[in-house]
């Protein structure tokens, strides 16, 4: 099956918030940026939005959702600059579909993603972090040609000191 990335839509939410189904998934989706657990579709059109995902610039936050053959949302991320210079795009937001978990989507989710980012945006460095104990996320990252930088940082996720690893794709 062939993805195809589009930008996000507001009734994409309902997708997501179907996708995360304990509140462990919800920290290791957002790093905490959200508040209570459950959340809503309300709360992530909110976010997306109304507070522009919460990136002061306003043309820094390009939300998209992959969709299936069949016209579903199948998985979703967030891309945005984090340099001055816009030449480093950092992916966030990954989810994919625990359904489709394991076949090679989210790999498919961020190919398509990082021909957005160094074809359209013009990026020449793509970054994410992901949780250490997320072995499946690590794993999905490596086989998209994402490598460990070397750096790392902690958050307090539900009263737990977790671990980020930071990785790095260049064009």
């Amino acid at each position: 099956m062939t993805l195809k990335l589009r930008p996000y839509k507001p009734c994409d939410a309902d997708a997501i918030i179907r996708w995360i189904r304990d509140e462990d998934m919800l920290r290791m989706w957002s790093a905490d940026r959200f508040g209570s657990y459950p959340i809503t579709a309300d709360d992530i059109n909110h976010k997306y939005c109304d507070l522009n995902g919460d990136c002061a610039e306003p043309d820094n936050f390009y939300p998209f959702t992959a969709m299936d053959e069949s016209g579903r949302a199948a998985g979703h991320l967030i891309l945005r600059y984090t340099d001055p210079g816009r030449t480093t795009i950092r992916f966030g937001f990954i989810i994919v579909d625990d359904e489709m978990r394991g076949r090679g989507f989210g790999k498919q989710l961020l190919e398509l993603a990082a021909q957005y980012a160094f074809g359209i945006f013009g990026a020449r460095r793509i970054t994410l972090g992901v949780f250490e104990h997320n072995v499946p996320a690590y794993r999905c990252y490596r086989a998209a040609g994402f490598r460990e930088t070397g750096e790392t940082r902690t958050c307090r996720i539900s009263g737990q000191e977790r671990r980020i690893i930071e990785m790095a794709r260049e064009r």
